[in-house]
Parts: structure tokens; C-alpha cells; sequence
């Protein structure tokens, strides 16, 4: 089976606003092809994103927990 690598959240933001910016922006307005194509790279970018989501493990790429120091009080 494939190692799926996690992915950010800002990724899958990415890809959302990118297909929502070239479906209302480019597609219409500039170039239906350029249009199309960024659509398209962006729906591929967010289904990458949805299965990383679900399938990249998650214990392996944990950040370490950081040990708590108290100051010892001196006794007399």
C-alpha cells in the first residue's frame, strides 16, 4: 500500500478558494481555457487534500508533548 503524506489545512483552503476564483473570476471574464485549467488543477489539489485527510496517519506525525518543569522549593 501507498505512504499517503499528511497535508495542511491551509491546502485544502487553498484549493477551495482557487476553484471558486477561476470558476467566478477567470473563466467568465478573462479566458474560458485558462478558465478550465485552473479549475481543474484546483479540483485535483482538493482531492488530494480529502484523502490525505482520511488516509494519512496521524500518530507519526504528532508533535512531541513538552515536559513541564516545576522550580523545587529549597527546605530548611
Amino acid at each position: 500500500m501507498m505512504k499517503i503524506a499528511p497535508l495542511s489545512g491551509s491546502f485544502m483552503i487553498t484549493s477551495m478558494l482557487g476553484f471558486l476564483i477561476s470558476v467566478l473570476f477567470f473563466y467568465p471574464k478573462i479566458s474560458k481555457s485558462f478558465g478550465a485549467a485552473f479549475s481543474l488543477l484546483f479540483v485535483l489539489m482538493f482531492i488530494a487534500s480529502v484523502i490525505s485527510f482520511v488516509y494519512a496517519p496521524v500518530e507519526e506525525y504528532t508533535y512531541p508533548k513538552r515536559k513541564i518543569t516545576t522550580k523545587k522549593t529549597k527546605t530548611k
